[in-house]
């Protein structure tokens, strides 16, 4: 009966019943594999609406920082692929108050910060890892040819790149700079390409110069302590309390958590 409102449905016969079993007409076997896929499609559907049921984000935006390790990020959304494939990722890479401000606009379920040290109120943090830094030069720059610590007096007489922010969070604050000669750059990998050019210092994650001075790309500068100009990055993963992760954002926070 299904089958025959089918028939009706696209208007000519899909089986030819004239002899004892029915058969698939010419057209039915054009059909099939499409058919089929219909079928397949109808079941896929059924199980993400069951899943979104019993509570699974039908979409999981997450804003992480410039500084978290790009090769631990990419083996994390590799592995939520393959555990919730019907579940689009949504990722936004910045850095400072730029991470947190699209959550809370509400663009973002989770915020993964570490540039920004301060938790927004209404928010619940949660310690993912730390992103040990250092502070570098390219061989040819002054600072790099100062055996031993370089002074901040002595620093403060370069151009210093630091990272801007490309939200108005932290308008009028500092993060780390020592030198009164500044240059402001958006984008982390240009920060790395002019540290390389001998355009300034500047302070990096490990896990992105680590090669550079292995192979003499850059040098490692051994500043004066600053409270101000940290040994690393405490990666940590916030959410809005009214707003706590499903499934796949509290499986995600999850993979996140390393000992980079």
């Amino acid at each position: 009966h299904t089958l025959a409102n089918l028939e009706l449905q696209v208007g000519f016969a899909l089986f030819d019943r004239s002899s004892r079993y029915p058969r698939l007409t010419e057209a039915g076997r054009a059909l099939l594999e499409d058919a089929r896929h219909a079928a397949g499609s109808m079941d896929a559907f059924k199980a993400r609406a069951r899943m979104l049921a019993e509570g699974l984000e039908p979409e999981l935006s997450v804003a992480v920082d410039v500084m978290y390790p790009i090769a631990h990020l990419t083996a994390a959304v590799q592995a939520f692929h393959r555990q919730f494939p019907a579940t689009p990722l949504r990722l936004y890479v910045e850095a400072l108050g730029a991470v947190v401000q699209p959550l809370l606009d509400g663009q973002c379920r989770i915020a993964v910060i570490g540039s920004l040290p301060e938790v927004p109120p209404g928010c619940v943090s949660e310690h993912l890892c730390g992103v040990p830094s250092v502070v570098v030069a390219a061989p040819g720059h002054p600072l790099a040819q100062i055996e031993g610590t370089v002074m901040r007096a002595q620093a403060a007489q370069h151009v210093q790149l630091v990272l801007s922010d490309r939200s108005a969070r932290t308008a009028g604050r500092n993060y780390g700079v020592l030198s009164p000669h500044v240059w402001r750059l958006a984008d982390l990998g240009a920060k790395h390409a002019f540290l390389r050019a001998g355009l300034g210092w500047g302070g990096m994650p490990l896990h992105m110069v680590e090669q550079d001075i292995a192979s003499g790309a850059l040098v490692r500068l051994e500043l004066e302590t600053h409270p101000l100009l940290g040994t690393g990055f405490s990666m940590h993963a916030i959410f809005m309390k009214e707003q706590p992760p499903g499934p796949a954002g509290r499986w995600f926070i999850d993979q996140l958590k390393c000992t980079a």
